[in-house]
């Protein structure tokens, strides 16, 4: 017998938690990494700190837009904005976007789990069990995703405090230094590789449908982007911190060394960095959950005679194939350098250009609150 929620809605604050369960991901492995190579010292947080409050600027284009047409999936009210054939081609392109991100998600963790955890375990295994398991949790109640994310959030975030608070032990403040000295040439490089750790925001666009109190949306959505923000930052200047910035560039995934180079007092575990792995498992099977079920949702709001069903059993061969296609790590960075820039630029534009839209037309969208 299936079980559904008898009630298909979302509160505000599970929106607000859905937020940084989708950002938070893979990313933050080689986050400190990538900032720390085209910044000076510890300069990598302004680009982080400029970078946040730019997607929670993106972020509210977004809500106010959606917010504006309640209970309206994206494709419906992109409709009345572009019109419907349009409107068709923007979500299918949302689509392909999104099922790309879940095979990148489900080809990194593959990698990662093979390189620290499953030396002997072939690739392709971990990526076809973890994709098992996302098929499963899509497959089920659409509010049961935000269920889960309320349950591991907290989880992902007390770890990681815990991982940063024992730190402080090896940390030197002399890493810090010097100060101030990245021109902007090295700031605006800083800004893009930070931008492209927030791409998940665009799900804003397609969940709003599902909120009980859509008015509050613009304000939950920027307190959810607040969380990453202030968690990127925390963990680039503790890689800066322990490693320094020349140490932190030259590594692939200084976060990881990070934790196994921390100890819990007393020898209560001699890994953390299993513990590490558990917890950045959850946070990208929360990304890839979501970014697949949004991918479903675009697809089903096209394709309506398909069951949903149907659609998972369709987009499932086709994520596993687009993740087996990078062969060796330069060639996974690559491909999600790619997917990141590409869905950053698009998504972006078409919120802002169906925010200009509905301001020019507000009034006028069949009696539709105006933004």
């Amino acid at each position: 017998m299936k079980f559904l929620y008898s009630n298909e809605t979302i509160s505000d604050k599970e929106l607000k938690i859905a937020i940084p369960s989708m950002i938070i991901g893979v990313g933050v492995l080689s986050l400190p990494s990538g900032i720390a190579s085209v910044t000076v010292g510890s300069d990598g947080w302004i680009a982080l700190l400029i970078a946040g409050i730019l997607q929670m600027g993106v972020i509210w284009l977004m809500a106010k837009v959606a917010s504006s047409f309640p209970k309206q999936s994206f494709l419906s009210y992109s409709a009345k904005l572009v019109s419907k054939p349009v409107a068709v081609v923007i979500t299918f392109t949302f689509a392909v976007y999104f099922i790309c991100v879940t095979a990148y998600d489900i080809r990194m963790l593959g990698h990662i789990s093979e390189q620290y955890l499953f030396k002997k375990t072939p690739v392709e295994v971990v990526m076809l069990a973890f994709l098992l398991v996302v098929v499963y949790a899509v497959s089920g109640s659409r509010v049961g995703i935000f269920r889960l994310n309320i349950l591991f959030l907290p989880i992902i975030l007390i770890v990681a405090i815990v991982v940063f608070l024992l730190s402080s032990k090896i940390m030197d403040v002399s890493n810090l230094r010097p100060a101030f000295q990245t021109d902007i040439k090295g700031h605006m490089h800083g800004l893009y590789t930070s931008a492209l750790s927030y791409i998940g925001i665009s799900i804003i666009l397609f969940y709003t449908s599902f909120v009980e109190n859509p008015k509050n949306i613009p304000k939950v959505s920027i307190i959810g982007v607040t969380v990453p923000v202030v968690l990127y930052i925390v963990v680039y200047l503790n890689c800066i911190l322990v490693f320094g910035q020349v140490g932190t560039s030259n590594m692939l995934f200084p976060t990881v060394d990070l934790a196994k180079r921390v100890d819990l007092p007393g020898g209560m575990l001699e890994r953390i960095e299993a513990l590490f792995f558990t917890v950045w498992t959850m946070g990208v099977f929360t990304t890839a959950m979501m970014v697949f079920d949004v991918a479903i949702l675009a697809l089903q709001s096209i394709f309506k005679k398909i069951k949903k069903i149907h659609i998972i059993l369709f987009l499932s061969p086709l994520v596993y194939f687009i993740g087996t296609i990078p062969k060796n790590t330069t060639q996974i960075i690559q491909f999600g350098n790619y997917i990141a820039t590409s869905m950053y630029i698009y998504g972006y534009l078409i919120a802002i250009v169906l925010f200009i839209i509905a301001k020019v037309r507000k009034g006028k969208s069949n009696g539709k609150k105006a933004i």
